[in-house]
């Protein structure tokens, strides 16, 4: 089975889908793998440490996409290099299949069996396949480096022959894995934490990690079956913002990381509230690539706002490619392995199995997914 590892080509990328190491894990199951000429050299991997762990390099694009029997990256392909892929192959990377009806019917018209990384089912045997996990975890540490640099202040409490400096307020709203090392960071780095979630459950995991749990009375909330964050009523919204005000402008660093699985993401620190925060305050929306839950944020600038720094880098993994490009290619590894057929030394979709059935979108000419297929249904 040929498996090929094209180069990343969306505009400020960084990362690599498949690092030497596991490379050379692939190899040892049988698999041909064929890389792109010079696809990890922003991580000064030289092609000679693709070929030493057993890929093959291809110049041509095109004949690398064309000759692949299972292409694995991160991002989503252009609706053109669809056409170059080989009928009833596999192609495996971040789709967001919620928002690409295009992307969709491209790939089914070429009986693609598309893998959406997005859509593996959090169930434990799939843990070591969540490449939305494993970037959200180094995004929410990113978040708070890039507060700290940027804020005016330092984040600890200093006890000096000139006086006691207060440690920085840090407000983090959206307790996710994003969330969770958010908070974790900025305590490591001695600042004070308040933290906010819709879902009450998460108290105890804030309160572990030496952070105070915001309580804002919103009525009924909940997580989905996977532990994403309910959406909102326009009501609760509203009553989520009001009880935030108070918090956001007594924090020097506030970081947003709310979400909503397949929708846009929901508007949370308005301009009313970053007018009511601090000059000098820092503001850091992760959310900015599915909509941004900052009013004014905008994807890959750095805004301010009657003297409030608005953050709003997209992929902020990519700012730790290394360690993004490890963890990925480990979470792209563990798929490949776990429906590897070792007799025959290839990659086999189980359409039984729980993993198969969360994460394919199309096969055959048709969407398996059923989540997607009732979202298009509409």
């Amino acid at each position: 089975m040929n498996i090929a590892v094209p180069k990343e080509v969306h505009p400020g990328e960084t990362r690599v889908a498949l690092i030497p190491e596991h490379i050379a894990k692939l190899a040892e199951m049988g698999a041909h793998i064929t890389a792109e000429t010079g696809i990890g050299q922003k991580l000064n991997f030289s092609d000679e440490d693709y070929v030493k762990a057993g890929a093959s390099l291809e110049a041509d694009r095109s004949n690398l996409l064309q000759t692949a029997d299972m292409v694995l990256r991160i991002r989503k392909p252009a609706l053109e290099e669809i056409d170059l892929l080989k009928e009833e192959s596999t192609y495996v990377s971040l789709l967001d299949p919620f928002n690409e009806r295009e992307l969709i019917e491209a790939l089914m018209k070429k009986r693609i069996a598309a893998i959406s990384m997005e859509m593996i089912p959090r169930i434990t045997r799939a843990q070591k396949m969540d490449v939305l996990s494993s970037q959200a975890n180094l995004a929410g540490y990113v978040a708070v480096i890039i507060a700290a640099e940027r804020l005016d202040k330092i984040f600890p409490m200093m006890m000096t022959p000139a006086g006691t400096i207060a440690p920085a307020k840090v407000f983090v709203i959206g307790v996710g894995i994003a969330g969770l090392q958010a908070i974790a960071t900025a305590k490591r780095l001695g600042a004070r934490v308040d933290a906010f979630d819709t879902r009450p459950v998460v108290e105890e995991q804030v309160k572990s990690l030496g952070a105070r749990f915001v309580k804002i009375d919103l009525g009924e909330t909940g997580q989905t079956k996977d532990g994403y964050a309910k959406a909102l009523t326009d009501e609760q919204l509203q009553k989520q913002r009001e009880g935030m005000a108070k918090v956001c402008a007594a924090a020097d660093v506030v970081i947003t990381t709310a979400q909503l699985f397949g929708r846009k993401a929901p508007l949370i620190v308005t301009e009313d509230m970053v007018a009511g925060m601090a000059k000098g305050s820092v503001l850091v929306d992760l959310a900015v690539e599915s909509g941004g839950n900052v009013a004014g944020s905008q994807a890959n600038k750095e805004v301010e706002v009657d003297g409030v720094r608005i953050i709003g880098l997209a992929n902020l993994p990519g700012e730790v490619a290394i360690n993004a490009s490890q963890m990925f290619s480990s979470n792209l590894f563990a798929l490949v392995a776990e429906f590897w057929n070792k007799e025959e030394k290839r990659f086999v979709l189980d359409s039984e199995d729980e993993i198969i059935q969360g994460c394919v979108i199309t096969h055959q000419g048709k969407i398996l997914n059923e989540m997607i297929r009732k979202h298009y249904q509409k």
